[in-house]
């Protein structure tokens, strides 16, 4: 289960490494964009340099996303000193929010003095401590707190800039490689090559991309090791490095090595050390474009607000920007425009279409007093709206932070990949050195020595913790995503993975599986009448009420077709009838005791009325002109919508059972019709709770479903909580996943979205893991003696991009879940 926000009012410091815990803690929550990570490693040290920021409660970093949320105390620290530590580990952050605009933060503290991140993404953290936090300290000011639209745009702004870098080394890369591939491979076909010129040529060949596209990697690599820890680039760089130094020093001065004064020229690995860098380059490149994909979900939620609006001052129309409304202004909404931001309307009639943020596909029609969402598009008519919520308040921005903190946030099942990555480096540098010193110990000569640096260079640039790294939070935030987009928002990969397991679903009655709203079932017509002209007498006594049962009446008699007489002289007794006339005739509809007190036996019906209330109906009996006519039921009937959702649910193999606190009778008759075995009814709100226990404490892994206030206690007592709510209440929902359509028409699509997203968390698990089982042995030669395979750095370097790429082109699948009769 998550757990709910922290509150932003003043608690007792308990958590903050390094703070004082008598100090009072004011929790604050930001967001800050890191560049420059590249695998799980890098996670692990840029979540251990903020936790041990004082005043930091909570870290979270995620390698997809590429963004770090830190829970924080906003009296001891600041987003700028968060900042400055994440560049401390060697990172870069390119935006920074304002303290005093944080969410839950108070204005920041005078004497904060934390020097600042870099303010563009040009920025390197290579310095040491001292110059950098005097560069730092010379940035520009921190920015205010940015929303939705603003972290979007400095996201892609960030993400297009990495890309162009990208772009420019591996072109640059791949223009110096390919020569150098030539001369490796001609073997004697270009005799200009041979010699003394080709190794002076691919010398300086190889330099260029070392020194030029392959510097990112040395850089991160020394910044890792300041730190005292080693990731992807360390072996990256070891690898490289190794294969050129060698190379160099072969070409350089050949007489230290044996059987040079014999003209026995030492062999050299250019090519090796220039195509590590150049694949290595391409997958990075290959994986910014993929990492672009997998927040298309956030971009179109963002890309929903329109950038102006029409603002009404008097009789005066301003253009202005969205940003720029406030509470209480009017803005003119024109059809075929989106609204700009949450309101209410004041003026005018129109559909709308709120598909974007709920998933109803049907418009949703608006007149004065009804409520809009920014985001959603006006369709048939002019609205004239009053703003009532503006940025970060608007449902349309809740639901893209509540996206984008399921996206960054961590599935358990990923514990096992953190653990492994957290020893990953160590233990391969640790299986290069011992296949070097293997392989020369078997043949200890020039050409040993050389085979044992290609061994060495091959385990350390096939190795690929980036697979490991990207294999569930790829998975998470692809699945996510997706889900907002069928309106299904699942708030984080904890609570995705209690989902997947789910085996029992408890369910309410009233709202969840039927409409909420009484429905004309039976009419009952005694010797004399007509079934259509009682029922049309019922209702025209009937039209004058505001009571439910009066109006299913009225709607089922229009909903048949039966024309309702001219009614004169209601009168209503409440919680037991009505009379009024119609077509010149008494007529009378109410309980049996409120007729026989009139002087009317309702003796003739009464064990119909029993039979239908026993099937969960409310009958009313019907006199005309003092004598009993016969009677006419109602009952909240179930949805179609619940049909087909208990029907797919029973389909995933999943039980459902009722909870609710409704009579017996009632909650037993709407079960047989949709097919629904357990029955708990009767029950009162604190009782839901024990049910849920008991069923988990029975082995069930139990989902929940209510309203996410009332139901707050059993929706935390079960594995998952699923509210039902529209776009504008889903942010406070006590609940794991809300279903934004409010309806469980959601649940199955959940259930089964969430399996799905497993499913692929454990086949990029299980591939990263087996590449990296199976390709470090065949690096390493192991395999040689058997076999006679051998593998050169080239093809390793090659194999080592591919892994992590594939584990993101198979977590991209996610996306087509849902559109074809296979939900993949």
């Amino acid at each position: 289960m998550t757990t709910n926000p922290q509150p932003a009012e003043p608690t007792r410091a308990t958590a903050a490494p390094g703070a004082n815990a008598a100090t009072v803690e004011q929790r604050a929550r930001t967001d800050l964009p890191v560049q420059g990570m590249t695998c799980a490693a890098c996670v692990r040290r840029v979540e251990k340099a903020l936790r041990a920021t004082p005043g930091v409660a909570e870290a979270t970093v995620n390698l997809v996303t590429q963004r770090a949320t830190i829970a924080y105390d906003a009296r001891t620290t600041t987003p700028a000193a968060l900042a400055h530590a994440i560049v401390e580990a060697g990172y870069e952050v390119p935006e920074v929010p304002d303290a005093s605009a944080v969410d839950g933060a108070p204005a920041a503290p005078a004497d904060a003095g934390a020097p600042a991140a870099p303010a563009d993404a040009g920025a390197r953290a290579t310095s040491t401590a001292p110059e950098r936090s005097a560069a730092a300290a010379g940035a520009p000011p921190p920015r205010p707190h940015p929303a939705a639209s603003e972290r979007a745009a400095a996201m892609d702004a960030a993400e297009q800039r990495e890309r162009r870098a990208l772009r420019r080394d591996v072109a640059i890369a791949a223009l110096f490689t390919a020569p150098l591939l030539a001369v490796a491979m001609s073997h004697g076909a270009l005799p200009a090559l041979e010699g003394a010129f080709g190794r002076w040529l691919s010398l300086a060949l190889a330099t260029v991309v070392i020194l030029g596209p392959g510097r990112r990697f040395f850089r991160l690599a020394f910044g890792a090791l300041r730190h005292r820890a080693a990731d992807m680039n360390t072996l990256v760089s070891l690898g490289a490095g190794a294969a050129w130094l060698y190379s160099t020093a072969a070409v350089v001065a050949p007489g230290l090595f044996p059987h040079a004064e014999h003209g026995h020229l030492p062999p050299v690995y250019f090519e090796a050390a220039a195509a590590i860098v150049t694949f290595v380059l391409i997958g990075r490149l290959l994986e910014t474009r993929a990492r672009k994909r997998l927040a298309d979900a956030v971009r179109g939620l963002v890309a929903l607000q329109p950038k102006t609006a029409r603002r009404l001052r008097g009789d005066a129309e301003d253009e202005v920007p969205a940003a720029a409304l406030a509470p209480g202004d009017l803005v003119l909404v024109r059809p075929g425009e989106r609204i700009a931001t949450d309101g209410e309307v004041v003026r005018g009639a129109s559909a709308v279409d709120e598909s974007m943020l709920t998933g109803e596909s049907m418009p949703v029609d608006k007149t004065a007093g009804s409520a809009v969402l920014g985001g959603t598009l006006n369709q048939s008519g002019a609205l004239t709206l009053r703003v009532t919520k503006t940025g970060a308040d608007t449902a349309l921005a809740r639901i893209v932070d509540a996206v984008e903190q399921a996206q960054g946030s961590r599935a358990p099942i990923a514990r096992l990949a953190d653990v492994v990555s957290g020893v990953f480096v160590p233990v391969v540098a640790a299986v290069a050195s011992l296949a070097f010193v293997a392989w020369l110990a078997v043949d200890p000569t020039a050409a040993g020595l050389a085979t044992a640096i290609e061994r060495f260079v091959a385990v350390l640039v096939i190795a690929c913790p980036c697979a490991l790294g990207l294999a569930t939070p790829a998975a998470v935030a692809v699945g996510t995503g997706r889900g907002a987009e069928l309106g299904v928002l699942v708030k984080g990969g904890a609570a995705l993975e209690a989902a997947s397991r789910v085996d029992t679903v408890l369910l309410d009655k009233t709202g969840t599986l039927t409409s909420g709203r009484p429905e004309l079932t039976d009419v009952v017509a005694l010797a004399g009448h007509g079934e259509a002209e009682l029922l049309g007498l019922a209702a025209a006594a009937e039209l004058q009420s505001e009571h439910p049962v009066a109006r299913a009446i009225v709607e089922g008699a229009r909903g048949r077709g039966v024309g309702l007489p001219a009614a004169s002289d209601f009168r209503a007794e409440i919680g037991h009838g009505i009379e009024a006339r119609a077509a010149g005739r008494l007529v009378r509809a109410g309980t049996a005791a409120w007729l026989r007190r009139a002087g009317i036996d309702t003796g003739a019906l009464e064990a119909e009325a029993e039979r239908l209330a026993a099937q969960g109906r409310t009958p009313s009996f019907v006199a005309v002109d003092g004598r009993l006519a016969g009677l006419v039921a109602v009952a909240d009937r179930p949805t179609e919508e619940a049909r087909r959702a208990i029907a797919a649910l029973r389909q995933l193999g999943v039980e459902v059972a009722m909870v609710t606190g409704d009579r017996a009778g009632a909650a037993r008759a709407v079960a047989e019709e949709l097919g629904i075995r357990a029955v708990f009814a009767e029950v009162r709100p604190e009782d839901k709770a024990r049910i849920v226990r008991e069923q988990r404490a029975a082995g069930r892994r139990v989902a929940m479903v209510g309203d996410g206030i009332n139901d707050a206690p059993a929706l935390a007592s079960a594995d998952v909580g699923v509210a039902l709510g529209s776009g504008a209440d889903v942010a406070v929902a006590s609940a794991d996943v809300a279903l934004l359509r409010g309806g469980i028409a959601g649940l199955p699509v959940a259930l089964d979205l969430a399996r799905a997203t497993l499913r692929t968390i454990r086949q990029n698990l299980f591939w990263a893991f087996i590449y990296n089982v199976l390709g470090i042995p065949i690096a390493a030669g192991l395999l040689y003696p058997l076999t006679g395979w051998l593998l050169s750095p080239v093809l390793a370097s090659a194999a080592m991009s591919l892994s992590s790429v594939s584990v993101l082109a198979n977590s991209l699948r996610l996306r087509a879940f849902g559109r074809g009769s296979r939900r993949e």
